[in-house]
């Protein structure tokens, strides 16, 4: 299926058909983290950013951690006050009540603070990525032009969407237990010294395997979940531009096609999923496995050493029964916090994956602007525009303009004609400073661009562009993103002058009947009409037409020819065309081929001349082979 390229939501990419060519889209991110420490870091710096909501959450998991601590004493306590004398039980019911109240307060407060928990590790995972979403679409909305123009828009979205829930997911159950396992590994860690160092060390043996085991699964998962995301983000490109091109695809029957391309990537995401989920499955596992060998050899030893009375270096005193008890808890509770580490690794890598992509866009340069020039005055504008000497190319190598140069003059209607891929568009994309030019100079009433804030430069200038960007919204919300501070009396006369009101007016909801999102509900010539009237509210200084009239049949054409006349007069004008039909009364027609001005001159000049021109009005309107 063809490709084609849609703006980000909310996001107008002022583009002709003379963008980038495709292979000078960039690669997808690579399969394997470049540098995990670096994004748990900046991760860290944005959950940072919430300190009172961060303090609060870590206060909360200290206490249920304490708390947590001191049950299994409390059990090991209360089972001691059950004795042996004579060959008979003694029980010690006020001392055994008292350490089993003191456990069910525990317990009770450790329940109550695990709820609040949850609501605050929820608050600070979506306060962390509500930051963090925003601070990506800020980015994005000021990348540069060459960068939407070179990445998959799904991929983008996919960064946005479900790389930014991967870290909202890990920060809301990974934060407050790597924390509370950290705790909880050096209080079970100090208790067990306490009671017994021998069943310590014998409890310790079992740390040398999990270091092994979890190195070897950790290589493994790190090269497959930072794929799975990538793959994710390519299916969700593949999934945007199917949408956006149904049509494309059922006019040319390309469906099948189309639907193997998915079944393609979405085979390879699959497959990689499955490698990533597997080998973050195993880990829990042989986690529990190596816990519950530890559990059986502590367990064992303890019991030899109760009945040879055997406790050396113990602060605690003998081995008793209910020290062998406690000391399995926090043997269990030392392996616990390990496992679910390991068991929430893979999640953790899904996230470090995702960061990296989502920090990927952050880090991309913004879109320079060297203009300094805080004098300059919109209003100030006469439109007096020279190329000099401009070369300029999308692909280093492979010039699009070379020693290109064109004065337009202030006030004059010039229009640009040429072969497709000749390089029209790109004298726009220059022009508004959507690229950078290679060499040369384009100086606006004598002053460079570049000096130019392009905040006022683009501000002083109109497009209205063939494939027009509607947006999810009312008719005439979509004419005021021409000039967003316009009355409603301002947008009905810019519509009526652009002869909107011809089928607004017709509409149930009239100006204020929503439009679909790329304008779907109307047809091909509204939206261009719409596209029209935004420009006709903007009222710029120098207007640009790249084929503004190319998707309007003639007669309505013929129709809205005075309202365009008259948006074009006392402003300089810059027109670009295949259909000569409407230049011919240009001021000035410049004919541009192999990225050089060839021709230049008005309509009747360039025809008596019969050069490239001529042959292609003769083409149009004569039926002359070329």
């Amino acid at each position: 299926m063809a490709e084609q390229r849609q703006p980000v939501q909310n996001m107008p990419r002022i583009m002709g058909r003379g963008g980038p060519p495709p292979h000078a889209r960039m690669a997808m991110p690579t399969e394997k983290p470049q540098n995990a420490g670096a994004t748990i870091k900046r991760i860290l710096g944005y959950i940072g950013r919430n300190k009172y909501l961060l303090f609060a959450l870590l206060g909360i998991m200290l206490v249920i951690t304490l708390l947590n601590l001191a049950a299994p004493f409390l059990q090991g306590q209360a089972i001691d006050a059950i004795t042996v004398s004579g060959g008979r039980l003694e029980v010690d019911i006020p001392l055994m009540l008292q350490f089993l109240i003191m456990l069910a307060v525990c317990y009770g407060i450790s329940s109550l603070l695990t709820y609040f928990q949850g609501i605050f590790a929820a608050k600070l995972s979506q306060s962390t990525v509500w930051v963090m979403r925003n601070d990506l679409f800020k980015k994005i909305s000021y990348l540069p032009i060459k960068y939407t123009d070179t990445h998959q828009h799904g991929d983008i979205m996919s960064r946005m969407t479900n790389d930014i829930d991967n870290i909202s997911n890990t920060i809301s159950q990974s934060v407050a237990s790597l924390f509370s396992g950290v705790l909880t590994l050096i209080g079970c860690f100090l208790f067990m010294i306490f009671y017994s160092p021998m069943l310590t060390l014998v409890s310790m043996t079992t740390i040398v395997l999990t270091l092994v085991v979890t190195k070897n699964l950790t290589k493994i998962m790190r090269k497959y979940f930072p794929m799975q995301q990538s793959l994710l983000g390519e299916l969700n490109g593949h999934i945007e531009e199917a949408v956006t091109g149904c049509k494309t695809a059922a006019a040319f029957s390309r469906e099948k096609r189309s639907c193997e391309e998915f079944d393609k990537i979405s085979d390879e995401l699959t497959t990689a999923s499955i490698k990533a989920q597997i080998s973050g499955g195993v880990m829990g596992p042989c986690m529990n496995v190596i816990g519950n060998i530890g559990f059986l050899l502590v367990a064992a030893a303890g019991a030899y050493f109760l009945i040879i009375n055997f406790n050396p270096l113990a602060l605690s005193g003998p081995v008793t029964v209910g020290m062998i008890q406690a000391f399995l808890q926090y043997t269990r509770n030392f392996t616990r916090p390990i496992n679910e580490i390991a068991q929430q690794y893979a999640l953790i890598q899904t996230a470090i994956a995702g960061a990296e992509r989502v920090f990927e866009i952050m880090d991309n340069p913004p879109e320079p602007d060297e203009g300094k020039d805080d004098s300059f005055e919109i209003d100030n504008v006469k439109g007096d525009i020279n190329f000099t000497n401009l070369c300029f190319s999308y692909v280093p190598g492979e010039q699009v303009l070379h020693d290109f140069d064109l004065w337009i003059k202030s006030g004059q209607k010039l229009a640009i004609v040429g072969a497709t891929g000749s390089g029209k568009t790109t004298v726009v994309n220059l022009l508004t400073r959507f690229y950078d030019i290679d060499s040369g100079a384009i100086t606006l009433d004598g002053q460079s661009i570049y000096d130019i804030p392009k905040k006022k430069l683009r501000g002083s200038i109109g497009i209205v562009l063939q494939d027009t960007v509607i947006f999810n919204d009312t008719i005439a919300q979509n004419i005021r993103y021409g000039r967003l501070d316009a009355t409603d009396e301002e947008v009905i006369a810019a519509a009526k002058t652009a002869k909107v009101d011809e089928f607004a007016e017709k509409l149930t909801d009239g100006y204020n009947t929503v439009l679909t999102e790329g304008g779907s509900n109307l047809s091909q010539g509204q939206r261009q009409l719409i596209a029209i009237a935004r420009a006709v509210l903007a009222d710029p200084k120098i207007l640009i037409l790249d084929e503004a009239t190319s998707s309007i049949d003639t007669r309505t054409e013929v129709y809205i020819q005075e309202a365009m006349l008259a948006l074009m007069k006392g402003r300089t004008s810059l027109i670009i065309a295949h259909r000569l039909s409407t230049i011919r009364d240009a001021d000035k027609i410049v004919v541009i081929d192999g990225g050089k001005v060839v021709e230049a001159g008005n309509h009747e000049k360039l025809l008596a001349e019969n050069g490239t021109y001529a042959k292609l009005y003769n083409t149009q309107f004569a039926g002359i082979a070329t």
